[in-house]
């Protein structure tokens, strides 16, 4: 069995030497922005904006011809997921766009992966993280607009048990909580959502701790009781309003979160420091960069929040980051004209 203790060594972050610069890493080789793209668009009709803007394959296409683009969209539910990635794949659309949440984005970013081709993110979630860290715009009809003017670059994803995911993998009390949300999502009976509230208050404040076994090269092996363990690709940063916001895409590392408790008022404090940016020096987290890293429990299976996707993962969890290996749409930084000192 697991002997657990409740602290490593250390529980700061460590920096990894050696990392790529981001001048180095970010840019690939592919055309500049502009005109002609082929998009082949796959649309989840039940993703949140979705839903709220009643968008079909039909008004979706309208709003790509309203602004030039050639485009062909995929709103077909009754084919399978993967039939349609292949479809997607096989197209003669240099740009495959994800019309969907962070979810749709991610199961993209898996089949990209060594294809070819490039991912585009419309912002039609809840949540739209990456939508958010690429700096697209929010709205719906300038981000199309500003498609031809992205340009491609190179990410890095991470990868548990050879499973892509591009934001992070959470496992402890989290998961549970995310597919009890998930069941009454876009559902604003107020009986429903006391019941959620309920359970929620119910779940944390009755959540047992996990004994984990934690094996990187990067950082101590050690055996964890958490509440729950986190694990991102590359690493959040934190400021006022910045929550889940990442600077880099491009770093090489994945990030590993440790929450060691989780109670009502731990959520409540650590809310309030996401949102005062000073959540990372919470004592009850720990912060560690890391290129790998093992996560075992007794357990043969394991519920994983695999970007906001709930599922069963076997254990070990095995994790490693893939550097630069997903081409995306991303907006270009701005350029910064110097101003004209010349005398007249």
């Amino acid at each position: 069995g697991f002997a657990a203790r409740d602290r490593p060594r250390s529980s700061r972050s460590r920096p990894i030497s050696n990392m790529a610069s981001a001048t180095e890493a970010a840019l690939s080789a592919t055309p500049e922005p502009g005109a002609g793209r082929r998009y082949h668009v796959i649309l989840n009709p039940n993703s949140g904006a979705a839903m709220a803007l009643g968008l079909t394959a039909e008004t979706l296409k309208a709003r790509f011809k309203a602004h030039g683009h050639d485009v062909t969209i995929d709103a077909d539910e009754a084919a399978g997921f993967k039939e349609r990635l292949a479809a997607a794949i096989a197209s003669d659309a240099e740009v495959l766009v994800s019309a969907g949440g962070d979810g749709t984005a991610t199961a993209l970013a898996g089949a990209l992966v060594g294809s070819g081709k490039t991912l585009a993110v419309l912002p039609l979630g809840s949540a739209n993280l990456l939508a958010r860290d690429l700096k697209i715009p929010l709205d719906l009809d300038e981000a199309i607009a500003g498609l031809d003017g992205m340009r491609p670059i190179r990410i890095d994803v991470g990868a548990v048990n050879g499973r892509t995911f591009v934001h992070k993998v959470v496992v402890g009390v989290i998961p549970s909580i995310a597919a009890a949300r998930e069941k009454v999502r876009g559902i604003h009976d107020i009986g429903v959502v006391l019941r959620f509230a309920q359970y929620f208050i119910h779940r944390v404040g009755n959540a047992r701790r996990t004994a984990v076994s934690i094996t990187s090269r990067d950082t101590e092996d050690r055996i964890e009781r958490v509440h729950a363990v986190a694990v991102a690709n590359n690493a959040y940063q934190q400021g006022f309003g910045k929550i889940f916001s990442r600077e880099r895409l491009d770093s090489g590392t994945l990030t590993l979160y440790v929450l060691r408790r989780l109670t009502i008022g731990d959520v409540l404090r650590l809310s309030a420091e996401m949102i005062a940016g000073r959540w990372q020096d919470d004592d009850a987290l720990s912060i560690e960069t890391v290129r790998s890293v093992t996560i075992n429990a007794k357990k043969p299976t394991i519920a994983a929040m695999i970007d906001g996707e709930v599922e069963l993962l076997e254990t070990p969890l095995r994790f490693k980051v893939r550097p630069l290996a997903l081409s995306v749409l991303a907006v270009p930084p701005a350029v910064e004209t110097a101003p004209d000192t010349a005398s007249t």
